[in-house]
């Protein structure tokens, strides 16, 4: 049983961040009226968190590798434990905001080494049966949040969303202070300063940028600097990283097609997940359940997600992750496809559960193959870089399948609208704040726009499961693979 406490931290934290990405959504509106401010300036209570996820993720799986997994994972536990102190005591929105914006700072360094510790603490089946609990606590926890915000923001206040954090922060503590053993260091004389730099300025123009995007359209001017900004910075850190000996992000691995559409599949995963944010603004704007009702909704796909992670995924870790990841996305194609093929007017919370289900199943087979194909995409004491690498590209992939789908969704909204009763921008719009009237040409207008943001998430699934069949081959590294096939992505072959 002592084998599995490191596996029950890793969970444990990962489960508290993931869950503090959407406990907050439910909780907004009582936030506003306690504080005295408008919703719309507490949007960036979400933003600011997403923002420093963005920046910071990366970084911190490389100065795991360079002073220690552990280490950063418990100083990154402290951070964020101090910081939801702060949210939950904070008297104005200005405190709330920055408090909230360390708080992802802390959990960016979490999210950046798990997955590098369950790397380094287990090996082959026990490896897989690591990734596949965890991969079902990741799920469990996306889905659990706004049931969980709902909870506590009704029955108690929204400031226990934050207090709630701190016993399971101590737990987490003390089992990684006891149990979890610390990893070998990479070789390297120094941090690469100007890796996190520039990747800081890419990753937060490009997070702002998206953000932006959302709130007033691609076209508009700052979000097009924001973007221009992110691109140049991407450019020198690209060139930066070539020229270090020892980058905090290997660039050979993108020459390798394999990692690539690894990296792929995170993102459309991701934007999958981030369906979620607009089937809860139909579920409440549309059809008027309550947070916790509308929580409840999403139960078949948290369910769904854990039961396939810790009975299925978990034992298909020698089976190549052309399959399991594949499989993964075929079935979120199908899910969102079938969400959209099952949206209609009538339509009711319970019309969701079989694409739902279908979803869960593809994150539950798909999720613990991608994490093992990662970490088998280098050596050991790089696995913080794969990590971190991999946490990016999850967290762009969510930040853009909100930005994006949230444009698909208004338009579609406001098109189905024209000619109608309502007005198409000002029903549009109120949807998000759960005021829309309550009309036939709404709730038609809001399946539509619902539906057209899932077959667009199912067309991007595809499109990776097409690029998984054809691009990523073998099973993870054995343990031990060389260190020079590990470090260049290359897979044993099947």
């Amino acid at each position: 049983m002592r084998k599995w406490w490191p596996l029950v931290a890793v969970c444990l934290g990962s489960f508290m961040l993931i869950v503090d990405t959407t406990v907050v959504t439910v909780a907004l509106p009582d936030m506003a009226r306690s504080l005295g401010a408008p919703l719309s300036d507490m949007q960036w209570v979400l933003n600011i968190y997403t923002l420093a996820l963005g920046i910071v993720t990366l970084s911190a799986g490389s100065l795991g590798d360079l002073f220690g997994k552990r280490r950063i994972f418990v100083v990154s536990l402290i951070v964020f434990a101090l910081a939801s102190l702060a949210c939950g005591l904070a008297g104005n929105t200005a405190v709330l905001i920055a408090a909230r914006g360390v708080q992802g700072v802390g959990g960016a360094a979490m999210i950046g080494t798990t997955l590098a510790l369950l790397g380094g603490c287990y090996e082959g089946k026990d490896r897989g049966t690591a990734i596949g609990y965890w991969s079902a606590v990741l799920g469990m926890a996306a889905a659990a949040g706004p049931i969980l915000g709902g909870v506590l923001t009704q029955y108690l206040s929204w400031r226990a969303i934050f207090f709630i954090n701190l016993p399971i922060s101590v737990v987490t503590l003390l089992l990684a202070v006891l149990f979890v053993p610390e990893s070998p260091r990479a070789e390297r004389a120094r941090v690469d300063v100007a890796g996190i730099v520039t990747f800081a300025v890419f990753a937060g123009a490009l997070t702002y940028g998206l953000i932006r995007a959302g709130e007033h359209g691609w076209a508009q001017g700052a979000t097009l600097l924001c973007f221009g900004i992110a691109a140049a910075g991407l450019v020198l850190f690209a060139v930066l990283e070539q020229a270090q000996q020892a980058p905090m992000l290997d660039i050979r691995l993108f020459g390798n097609a394999s990692f690539c559409t690894v990296m792929l599949g995170v993102m459309a995963s991701s934007v999958a997940f981030a369906c979620l944010v607009y089937t809860s603004i139909w579920l409440q704007g549309v059809l008027r359940l309550s947070p916790l009702g509308a929580g409840v909704a999403l139960i078949p796909m948290a369910v769904t997600s854990f039961l396939a992670s810790s009975l299925i995924g978990k034992r298909l870790h020698t089976v190549s992750p052309r399959v399991t990841i594949g499989l993964g996305l075929l079935l979120n194609t199908v899910g969102c496809g079938l969400e959209y093929l099952m949206l209609h007017s009538s339509a009711n919370a319970w019309t969701l559960a079989p694409g739902l289900v279908a979803i869960g199943l593809g994150i539950g087979i798909g999720g613990p193959g991608t994490n093992g194909a990662v970490l088998a995409s280098v050596p050991t004491e790089r696995s913080g870089m794969a990590s971190g690498a991999m946490a990016t590209f999850r967290q762009f992939g969510q930040a853009l399948g909100v930005a994006a789908l949230g444009v698909v969704f208004l338009s579609a909204m406001s098109h189905r609208l024209a000619g109608g009763t309502a007005d198409p921008r000002t029903a549009a719009a109120s949807v998000a704040s759960g005021a829309a009237p309550d009309l036939p040409s709404v709730h038609d207008a809001g399946a539509y726009a619902l539906g057209l943001v899932f077959l667009a998430t199912a067309a991007l699934s595809a499109l990776a499961c097409l690029c998984t069949v054809l691009w990523v081959r073998g099973a993870e590294a054995p343990a031990h693979a060389p260190e020079s096939a590990r470090a260049t992505g290359q897979p044993a072959q099947t």
